[in-house]
């Protein structure tokens, strides 16, 4: 690929990127408009659509705590990994 051809792509790209920036904002202003007027329900049918709005509870390791409390068994369970990260500017 020329560099003439990677500059139309990014080009494309950085559009593309900045339409699913407003697709995504509309989309969240949707969802907020519904759980808006769920209120504290948890389940309504609206015609053919169930929408759902439930309470989740997760449970994840608080990795500043442990390496504050007991770093040298955070050290012994931590890893590393490498990866490449693109960007258009």
């Amino acid at each position: 690929m020329s560099t003439l051809e990677m500059e139309t792509q990014a080009r494309e790209l950085k559009e593309l990127e900045r339409m699913q920036e407003e697709l995504a904002a509309e989309i969240e202003a949707i969802k907020d408009a519904i759980k808006a007027a769920m209120g504290d329900q948890e389940a309504v049918t609206a015609g053919a659509y169930k929408i759902t709005w439930k309470p989740i509870t997760t449970s994840r390791l608080d990795t500043k705590a442990l390496k504050a409390a007991l770093p040298d068994v955070a050290a012994r369970f931590t890893t590393s990994s490498t990866t490449r990260r693109f960007t258009v500017q």
